[in-house]
């Protein structure tokens, strides 16, 4: 097997691309499958866990492996889709080993950083490296708590504990393994975590990284993690998040639990969540978003293409600028139109939107159902639309993909794979293989 080290160290290999050998990329590494012994013996690595589009998680044997480069993985091209399941002999290094408490042969204490792998013979990789440090010693860097304590390579038989579900475990050498997965990617994979690994990812995050996740999980993992927070802190959280997505996980609460952390948010974040709860969910006014693109009419062209050029702006709100009278700020003033973002471009950067406004475009109404908004969407070929109260003053807007969601089963994610598996449960990348029993 080729790699450019004879160790690879798992923690490292997170979010790494997956490669067959035409060069095509087919995933990303989630995490790595390790066999645990309660006995003497050094770990066997039984593969990885890959994520393919769309965040789907599959099993790939060690024994395909060809290459392990330092920004690649490299596979045979034969690739089992049924999707991972964990079994019970199995330990998920990355996700379950990263930040335990364990000792070394002196006694000391230590925190578990990193696992290093090593071939054995021909294709088989087992454990045999734990890289540690003291606990206690951590800095924040940015977003995340980075250790800066010397670091240290100890030999897996010189530690102890690792066998060992703890009690309390941190979480920060998890997140710094996927410190550069997008929101929706690292929601995936907190979400096969366990609810007590749920809970110290979540205490381990920044509000604002939370935040994000939150808005990409299920209801009920959505539920679950902030019931597990200091109530102060969750108020922090819904803050962070957007008005829409708040509403509907605070939605999911009990009215009393409700209440108490609305009380605890600013009262101008509270405010625009309090008007969305006070729609049916399954309304114009219940599904939409209170932070649309809205500018005043004499706002220049060149100015609304900077700012829909946001890149944390979601591409369904990106497609359009709203045009009301001020205030800005819903309810805005008098609603004038709408300018999509391909007339922004057809136009010189120095002409005013008030002047290219659409005003034939009718906007929907807060009471409209659910039904009624999807057909306006896709009468008019729109992926977004502006919702405005009877005075004319502009209160949101509604995205496609927030009527999708409505639209769908709740289960819906669980089914496609459900029905994915059933219908091609083996299928292999690449030709000539014998499909693996169970993934395996």
């Amino acid at each position: 097997m080729s790699s450019g080290s004879s160790r690879v160290f798992l923690a490292r290999l997170a979010g790494i691309a997956v490669f067959d050998p035409s060069g095509d990329q087919v995933g990303r590494v989630r995490d790595v499958v390790v066999a645990l012994w309660s006995g003497t013996g050094r770990p066997r690595v039984l593969g990885l866990v890959v994520d393919v589009p769309p965040r789907r998680p599959v099993f790939l044997p060690i024994t395909r492996v060809t290459t392990f480069d330092p920004k690649a993985v490299i596979f045979d091209g034969r690739l089992n889709m049924r999707r991972f399941s964990q079994r019970p002999a199995e330990t998920l290094a990355i996700a379950e080993m990263l930040d335990l408490h364990v000792r070394g042969e002196d006694g000391e204490e230590y925190i578990v950083i990193d696992i290093g792998m090593e071939p054995i013979r021909g294709r088989e990789w087992r454990i045999t490296k734990v890289a540690v440090q003291r606990p206690g010693r951590v800095r924040r860097t940015g977003a995340v708590r980075r250790r800066r304590a010397e670091t240290l390579i100890l030999d897996w038989e010189e530690v102890r504990g690792l066998h060992v579900a703890a009690e309390q475990q941190g979480a920060i050498g998890l997140i710094n393994a996927f410190e550069k997965l997008k929101p929706a990617d690292l929601a995936s994979v907190i979400h096969e975590l366990s609810p007590k690994r749920r809970g110290e990812v979540a205490a381990a995050l920044d509000d604002e990284r939370l935040a994000d996740i939150l808005e990409e999980l299920p209801e009920d993992d959505q539920v679950e993690i902030l019931g597990k927070l200091d109530v102060d802190r969750a108020a922090d959280v819904l803050e962070v998040m957007g008005p829409d997505d708040a509403a509907d996980l605070l939605g999911e609460l009990p009215p009393e639990q409700r209440e108490r952390l609305l009380a605890l948010m600013e009262p101008e974040e509270a405010a625009p969540v309090r008007r969305l709860l006070s729609y049916a969910d399954d309304t114009a006014g219940g599904l939409m978003t209170t932070e649309p693109v809205i500018l005043q009419p004499d706002t220049t062209i060149a100015e609304a293409l900077a700012q829909i050029r946001n890149p944390d702006l979601n591409p369904a709100l990106a497609a359009q600028v709203y045009v009301c009278r001020p205030p800005t700020e819903p309810p805005t003033g008098r609603y004038l139109g709408t300018v999509h973002f391909q007339r922004l471009l057809r136009e010189p950067p120095s002409t005013m939107i008030g002047a290219i406004v659409d005003p034939a475009l009718s906007p929907l109404r807060p009471s409209m159902s659910l039904h009624t908004v999807a057909g306006h969407l896709a009468t008019y070929n729109l992926v977004s639309a502006a919702v405005v109260d009877e005075d004319g003053h502009m209160l949101g807007a509604v995205t496609v993909d927030d009527v999708l969601d409505h639209l769908l089963p709740t289960d819906w994610r669980d089914t496609v794979m459900d029905a994915e598996d059933e219908a091609g449960g083996s299928e292999l990348f690449g030709s000539g293989a014998e499909p693996l029993r169970g993934g395996r």
